[in-house]
């Protein structure tokens, strides 16, 4: 399907830039992506999303807005506290582009439905708060052969990655898991939740854009997505620092000893 004039407007910065241009405008436009967690990743992820074009945004998040969302989940407005995060973002997106499609999933992702939602889109985008969450989502791309862009984010620290373990690097090795990332989750009550520790609003606007970033370079083939690299970002230095990090053969997925 080709691109119209209302659309040739709207992405006019996209096709002008050679590692874009029509071709990966058009790419965004039939690219089906994920996002689990309308919150303070998610919000600015999906609003990045919607702007630059992707075609069906998917949104899995179970919460209705609060009050004390607002600080940092910018999809969302103040009159709509009490409503649905998924019909909340839907609303937001549908204002910012008429041409982006959204499937709202109303629900708490685990175990027993993951892998099903993964399977349905093309990648998937985790701003959710917690290990047991982002394990369950890492395992359930994994199965459904979907890259993930990951971030995490505390107080005035943030991460972020894009796990591709279906894939093979140039070493011929598999990608890493997040599993040879984060072997074990941290003991129980050693990582306090955001409502307990805080979190700086603007900086999951850093992170959440950074990984609609991710997933648009993904989607289009520009530059070098950051498989096998960690990125993390100081707020209070004003720092960037990556890690590499690579496949692990004892890792449950994909390692030596597993079955296939």
């Amino acid at each position: 399907m080709s691109i119209d004039d209302d659309e040739l407007e709207r992405y006019a910065r996209h096709i002008v830039l050679p590692e874009i241009g029509g071709a990966g405008q058009q790419r965004l436009r039939s690219a089906r992506v994920l996002v689990i967690g309308a919150g303070g990743l998610g919000a600015p992820a999906l609003l990045y999303l919607a702007a630059a074009g992707v075609g069906t945004l998917g949104i899995v998040d179970d919460d209705v807005v609060s009050l004390s969302n607002l600080q940092r989940q910018v999809i969302h407005d103040t009159v709509l506290v009490g409503e649905r995060k998924t019909d909340s973002a839907a609303a937001r997106i549908a204002a910012i582009n008429p041409h982006v499609r959204v499937e709202a999933h109303p629900l708490r992702i685990g175990v027993d439905n993951a892998q099903g939602l993964a399977a349905g889109y093309d990648m998937v985008l985790d701003g959710s708060d917690n290990f047991d969450t982002r394990y369950c989502v890492s395992d359930a791309c994994f199965h459904a052969r979907k890259p993930l862009v990951t971030g995490a984010v505390g107080r005035f620290d943030g991460s972020l990655t894009v796990l591709a373990p279906h894939e093979t690097g140039a070493d011929g090795r598999p990608n890493p898991t997040y599993r040879c990332l984060f072997p074990d989750a941290p003991p129980p009550g050693t990582v306090a939740p955001c409502a307990e520790a805080g979190v700086i609003g603007a900086l999951t606007g850093v992170i959440g854009t950074l990984m609609a970033m991710e997933a648009i370079k993904l989607l289009t083939g520009a530059g070098e997505p950051l498989v096998g690299r960690l990125l993390l970002y100081d707020a209070l230095a004003a720092t960037f620092d990556t890690i590499r990090y690579g496949w692990t053969p004892a890792n449950p997925l994909n390692g030596t000893n597993t079955a296939d």
